[in-house]
Order: structure tokens, then sequence, then C-alpha cells
């Protein structure tokens, strides 16, 4: 039933669409068009009693699949943060699909294992973090928060002599949790998935771009948590990591940080100054397929406190075999899973130090490039402080921003999404893919002059 496994024409098919994909994606539309929505309904069907054709299943995903994809990786895609991809990662990760490892133990992948090992030693060492920094390598930064505040919460009972895995939360010594009124709604389902629950959390007020107002916080103790972030989700904006550190004494608190795609800004010589300060938190969560390009799903939690990390998600078995190296599972909340660390560790490997800074500081150029503009177009307001890669865009009423982002997405020319910001509609444009050129941005510019024409009857360009 399986002869096709040695039917090199069927990965070479796969090969040969994937290629055609990937010349097409720069130029074509951002989203699909509605003759292809229309073709989902291939996919409409009962599950087939018999097996059926390799080839003709992989056909059918390029002929209905492949038109109705969003492409991300292009330059023009701007709507949530949702990162290109280095042709290198690319390439890896087609390669290890192949491979299919288990990174769970090292004796089940020994290449996971060891990748791993290299990879956590280098974000370490790119972020400025404390040598006994540990990594845990997950889907995304939803899951990186996720495991932040279990380690948090380990240590804190812990503390309290209260072991968490044997005893639960019941009658638990209360933790407290304090963050500003920004945090990130991933933040709000960590907070509720680690049992700590959302009326518990004390909010403390931002400023005009969303940061935390370091002289509102709370006095900390060691039953706390402080979660802050590297980059606003609406404006980019970083929380005072430096003056932080120097005016709230933390008595003790765990300090988490949410860098999902603001973090890398640690790791480029000409951004680095949003992230000073930052390595005395205790956790950090950020995802790689966002700034750093490289293939979905790839998330990393970086932890200061091993034991905490590793207890939080302890587990043992009769047939678990530990080896002389690492053994991933132990970092992460999955026993199984799939062996992100090598399109990773290649696209790390492939950019170098240099070239992450210059693909970061690209696309904050790319951003302020944007906000330039767009502020030059009748119509148009930017609200936010460019300082990484994020634009916040306002039109003169809520009505017509809404109308103009729906006229922008209908034009498909540029792809961007809507946000709410200081109670106000607002167009969210996120600058995160290597592929994004100037030519791309007024392109992008376009569009908006000619959805908010449209609607106001008006004809104009930018050149």
């Amino acid at each position: 039933m399986f002869s096709e496994i040695a039917d090199r024409s069927l990965f070479e098919k796969v090969t040969s669409y994937g290629n055609d994909f990937i010349e097409k994606v720069f130029e074509r539309h951002v989203a699909p068009l509605d003759k292809a929505l229309e073709m989902l309904s291939a996919f409409d069907e009962d599950l087939p009693e018999k097996p059926g054709n390799s080839h003709e299943i992989i056909d059918l995903l390029q002929t209905k699949g492949a038109p109705n994809t969003m492409p991300h990786i292009g330059g023009r895609y701007f709507g949530f943060v949702t990162g290109g991809v280095v042709p290198a990662g690319l390439a890896a990760k087609g390669l290890a699909s192949f491979w299919d490892q288990n990174s769970a133990l090292q004796i089940m992948s020994p290449i996971s294992s060891k990748l791993e090992s290299v990879v956590q030693r280098w974000l370490v060492d790119l972020f400025g973090l404390p040598d006994k920094t540990v990594a845990g390598f997950v889907s995304g930064t939803s899951m990186a928060n996720f495991c932040g505040l279990a380690a948090a919460r380990y240590r804190i009972l812990k503390r309290n002599h209260w072991d968490i895995n044997e005893k639960g939360l019941f009658g638990a010594p209360k933790i407290r949790v304090v963050t500003g009124k920004h945090a990130h709604s991933t933040i709000l389902k960590a907070i509720s998935l680690v049992g700590l629950g959302k009326e518990n959390i004390e909010w403390v007020d931002v400023d005009q771009q969303g940061r935390i107002c370091v002289d509102k916080i709370p006095e900390l103790d060691e039953n706390t948590i402080l979660i802050l972030q590297a980059g606003n989700v609406n404006s980019g904006a970083f929380d005072d990591f430096e003056t932080l550190f120097k005016e709230i004494p933390t008595n003790g608190a765990w300090v988490h940080i949410d860098g999902a795609f603001g973090l890398w800004a640690a790791g480029t010589e000409r951004l680095q100054h949003l992230t000073k300060g930052f390595e005395q938190a205790n956790s950090w969560a950020v995802d790689a397929h966002k700034t750093l390009n490289v293939p979905y799903d790839s998330g990393i939690v970086l932890c200061n406190d091993s034991e905490a990390l590793t207890s939080a998600f302890h587990m043992n078995a009769g047939y678990i075999v530990t080896g002389q190296e690492r053994d991933g599972m132990f970092f992460t909340p999955e026993m199984s899973r799939r062996s992100r660390a090598i399109e990773l560790w290649a696209t790390l490997k492939y950019l170098g130090r240099t070239g992450i800074d210059d693909m970061i500081f690209e696309m904050h150029q790319r951003a302020k490039q944007f906000a330039q503009l767009i502020s030059k177009v009748d119509g148009f307001q930017v609200l936010n402080d460019v300082v990484f890669n994020q634009v916040i865009v306002q039109c003169e009423s809520d009505e017509l921003t809404d109308k103009t982002l729906k006229k922008i997405q209908e034009l498909r020319d540029c792809w961007v999404g809507g946000s709410t910001w200081n109670g106000r509609k607002v167009i969210r444009i996120s600058v995160c893919s290597w592929a994004t050129t100037e030519k791309d941005i007024v392109r992008s510019i376009n569009s908006f002059k000619q959805a908010l024409d449209s609607i106001q009857d008006k004809k104009t360009k930018i050149n």
C-alpha cells in the first residue's frame, strides 16, 4: 500500500511545486482571489473508504490548496506579526521533514539533541543572557509564556515549601501576578493555564506608547511574578527594563519578559538599546518564526533557573532512557515533539551575528519608511513612535478606518490587519519579513491611498 515511499517522482513533484510557489510568492496577490476561495469546496467530501493515489492527493493540494494560501513569506504581508522565511531555514525544514525526528530524548534523535544544545548556547550568547540560562523549543510564544510562568509558579511555591507537582494548587500559598494593562492576550491565556486566575492580576498603568509605568509598579516580594514585554503588539514599544531594574527593588520576585517578536532586538547592535537591562529577568519568551524568519512553528522559552523549568514539566517512566547529552522533553510540556531546532540552527548558522543585525535593522528601516510616507498622505495619521517594526495608522473616524482597512484587504496589493488603540479603531502594520523592500513599501502606501481615495472619490498617487 505504501510503495510510493520509494517513488522519487512523488517527492520530486513536491519539490517542483514548492519551487513554483517560491518563484511566484513575491509578486502574487497577498490574499486568495474569490475564484480561488470557491475551489476550497473540492475538499468537502466524506472520508474515503479505500486508500488513494499519492500523486493525485499532492496534485489536489497544488491546484486547489496553493491558491488559497496567504503569502506570509512575501514582502507585502503586514497583517499580523508573521515573519518570512530565510531560504536556508526553509530548506533545512524540508530536509528535516524527511528525517521526521522526535526530539524527546537523545537516544531517539542524536542530531536533535546536539542541535538543541548548540542553539541554546548560541541564543544565550546572542542575547547576552546569564550562562546558566537554558532553552526549551516549543510551538510559539503562547506556549513559551506558559512555560515561563510554570517555572515561576514552581519556584515560588517551592520557596514556600509547597510541591506543586504533588499537592496541586488547592490550598497553595498565594502567588501575586503584576503586569501592565497592555499585556498581550497570550499572557492572559498563560496566567489562566497555570491556574493563577486573571481576576488576581494586579494591573499597572501604561504610558501613551503602551510601556508599563515604572513608578506605578506596586511593591514586589518573593511571592510575585512581574510580567514585562519587549515589543508592544500594536506600537512595538519596549518596557524600560534598565530603569525598572535600577529603581524598583524586585525583592526576589520572578520577572518574566514576553518578547515574542521584540526580544530579537537584543541580538542586534543598532537596536540593542531597546532591551538594555532585560538580562536581569528570570525567564523570557520569544518566537523564532517572527522576526528571525524561521519557518513555522518555532517558539523558545529561555530560563535562568534550570531546575524550576525542568521540574515544572518533570515526568518519569520505566521505559524512559535518559541520554548522556540533552534530552529535549525535560525542557517543554510535550514529550513527542518535532525537531524544531534543525531549521532554527540552519537559520542562525546562515545569518550569523551580522546577518541577524542587518535583517532586523532593515525591517526597522522599512517600518520607519512606511510611517514617514503614510504621514504625508492626507487622511492618515501615525499614532506611535516607530521604535522597532510596528506602525499604527488611523483615519479621521473609526468608520472610515474600518472601511479603508476592508478596502485595502480587498485590493490584495498588501495585507494589513485592524486593532484598537486607546479606544479607537486603527490599522496595524507589522514589518517582519526580510523580503520587504523599499518598493514594497511604496506599493503598499499607494494601495492605502487607492483604498481611501475610492471611498472618498479622489485620484492621487505617491511616486
